[in-house]
């Protein structure tokens, strides 16, 4: 999935006409990834080690069989052969994980559900952090961030709404942009999103008169 400039645009639009009648504002924010999750490759390979070592000391017979073949076949397998082998199809099930588990597509299939959610909410946290908490004059700021490899997103409040609305009340916001997202109609799905957020901060806190627009409208992408 990505985003054309008609997918900006048609964000952009979406927080602009939100903030309309709201002192709220709206960020928007699309990322490839939260995470690159090579930590989880690195977990798989090691696992992938102990399980061949496993299977080696389950059944040993490739060893027997490729010392009577090259050595002697009327002597018993000395221990040292056993731990060589087990060296050598450690070494080389390592290098393949690795090679294999350096595909995003492959990597991300092997990343638990639990995890995604865990690091898309961490990366969301961080943005929001940095570019949305604390930055408005009430303290009235939100993030709308889209992770589209792991199909999750966040919405995340500053403090004055936080303090008045709670998470569940984003609910719809979140449905309709995980159904879209799903179609592969991100652009659309963010705009809804925006539009539903737009209607809970207009509840809430309606637009006063003097009221400047503090944060970027438009949708950034990482």
């Amino acid at each position: 999935m990505h985003l054309s400039e008609a997918d900006h645009a048609r964000v952009t639009a979406a927080v602009s006409q939100a903030e309309r009648t709201t002192d709220g504002e709206i960020v928007t924010v699309v990322a490839g990834r939260s995470d690159a999750y090579h930590d989880v490759a690195l977990h798989w390979t090691v696992l992938a080690m102990l399980f061949v070592l496993a299977l080696l000391a389950w059944i040993p017979t490739p060893v027997e069989w490729l010392h009577a073949a090259l050595i002697d076949a009327w002597s018993d397998t000395p221990p040292r052969w056993y731990l060589t082998f087990a060296l050598v199809l450690m070494a080389v099930t390592f290098l393949v994980a690795r090679v294999l588990l350096a595909l995003d597509a492959l990597r991300l299939a092997l990343t638990p559900g639990r995890t995604k959610t865990r690091r898309t909410h961490a990366r969301a946290l961080a943005l929001f952090r940095t570019a949305v908490e604390l930055r408005t004059h009430g303290a009235t700021g939100v993030l709308l961030y889209l992770s589209l490899a792991e199909h999750r997103a966040e919405i995340i409040a500053d403090e004055a709404i936080h303090s008045r609305v709670s998470a569940d009340v984003w609910g719809e916001a979140m449905a309709v942009l995980i159904a879209e997202v799903k179609q592969g109609r991100p652009g659309e799905g963010m705009a809804q999103a925006v539009a539903q957020i737009g209607k809970v901060l207009a509840e809430h806190f309606p637009r006063s008169q003097g009221d400047t627009n503090e944060l970027p409208d438009r949708l950034i992408e990482l």
